[in-house]
């Protein structure tokens, strides 16, 4: 229809002000969106996207994870930078070459940063910027902390690029910053490709908040409604005990013998609905839909939410039901209507990675505890809305099995 391969910058100007102005994978568009994109799928496959050579690293993941858990000796806590911890690990492997300790302060410290930055980029002050930007760049606000945030990010990307540089070997690669890198030498001449310094700092920084916000995001939702329906926790652990017993971790071969435990995690997706309005898009010609005139350049927003809760997709859209993705006999079933990494030419690139992720680090936490909230705490289902919609802070507790 004329927008699936473009974007447009002024719904999101505060974010490309701070960060990235029209660079990097979320915001670029044309020749170089579209090479960036190419290169930045074929080097992370090489390093294991969507291949089952990447989940031994996940399942080193899910170790450290429980083992934090367990660390909590039953006693409540929120989940939250655990799960970002654990989620971020895995990216940063096929980005930086490397993971980080929890315990690591440098890491904690960006990982709070872009968490903040992420919920004030969809804040009334961030939709503010976006529309009058030429005057909110003068005036103070929570908008220039947000500011101050991605910088700080940034930096943190920066310093891992110079320390990539310095022990830089074409001959062998270690991570995407090194392939970028070598890329950079290739293809010096073709400048519009966009293969220098600041954009590969601006990329690496798209992969990273990708590769962790949304994820972790969806775990943390996860628990909440595990804590939230006790009964549909257990027949998740039972089919866990079933297939997988408690000697080994739960692997991908299982995905396809645990159905329950599969669409309870499709139906978290689904009704977590963390992207509700998608990313934007623009217009690239233009274009009439229906009775519509929308010219070149119109800003263009998906609702996920209209398909997601769309009632005549979903037998009780608005309600908790694993049921949705089970059919008579209770085996897995798709829906076309399951759209939450979006579709078309700008469909999530991690796809098969965040899959992966959910059904292992869901599976391996509900094997090794039972999760409820603190006594005489009654579970909400509460958010707040900023670049994703994410549970509100919670407390549970994590009981080993």
């Amino acid at each position: 229809m004329g927008f699936t391969d473009h974007w447009t910058p002024s719904p999101h100007r505060l974010y490309e002000d701070s960060s990235s102005d029209g660079k990097g994978l979320v915001a670029a568009s044309g020749y170089k969106w579209k090479q960036q994109r190419r290169f930045a799928l074929s080097t992370l496959r090489n390093f294991g996207l969507g291949k089952k050579s990447l989940e031994p690293s996940v399942h080193l993941e899910c170790r450290f994870l429980n083992e934090a858990f367990s660390n909590e000796n039953g006693q409540p806590f929120d989940p939250q930078i655990l799960l970002n911890n654990a989620v971020s690990n895995v990216i940063c492997v096929l980005v930086f070459g490397n993971r980080f300790e929890y315990s690591d302060h440098d890491f904690q410290s960006l990982l709070k940063n872009i968490n903040e930055a992420v919920f004030l980029d969809g804040s009334f002050w961030a939709q503010l910027y976006n529309s009058f930007p030429w005057l909110m760049r003068r005036l103070p606000g929570p908008h220039k902390k947000m500011s101050a945030l991605w910088k700080r990010v940034i930096d943190f990307v920066k310093e891992k690029v110079n320390a990539h540089r310095v022990n830089f070997d074409p001959s062998n690669p270690r991570d995407y910053i090194d392939c970028f890198l070598a890329e950079m030498e290739k293809l010096k001449d073709d400048t519009a490709a966009g293969f220098d310094v600041e954009n590969l700092c601006i990329c690496t920084l798209d992969l990273f908040v990708a590769g962790t916000e949304t994820t972790s995001t969806t775990l943390y939702w996860s628990l909440l409604y595990m804590i939230k329906y006790p009964e549909i926790q257990a027949k998740v652990q039972e089919e866990i005990d079933r297939v997988v017993g408690g000697s080994r971790q739960p692997s991908l071969s299982d995905r396809d013998n645990m159905p329950f435990t599969n669409a309870v995690i499709h139906e978290i997706q689904r009704i977590g609905n963390i992207a509700p309005l998608n990313l934007p898009r623009a217009t690239v010609e233009d274009t009439q839909i229906g009775k519509y005139f929308l010219p070149k350049g119109t800003a263009v927003i998906g609702s996920l939410t209209s398909v997601l809760f769309d009632e005549s997709e979903w037998e009780t859209p608005h309600s908790f039901n694993p049921g949705h993705f089970l059919d008579a006999e209770g085996k897995f079933r798709r829906r076309d209507a399951f759209l939450p990494f979006s579709l078309g030419k700008r469909v999530c690139p991690g796809e098969q990675l965040a899959r992966m992720e959910l059904f292992l680090f869901f599976s391996s936490l509900l094997q090794r505890f039972t999760f409820s909230s603190p006594a005489g705490v009654e579970p909400k289902l509460d958010y707040r809305l900023g670049t994703t919609r994410c549970p509100k802070p919670y407390k549970l507790c994590a009981v080993s099995r």
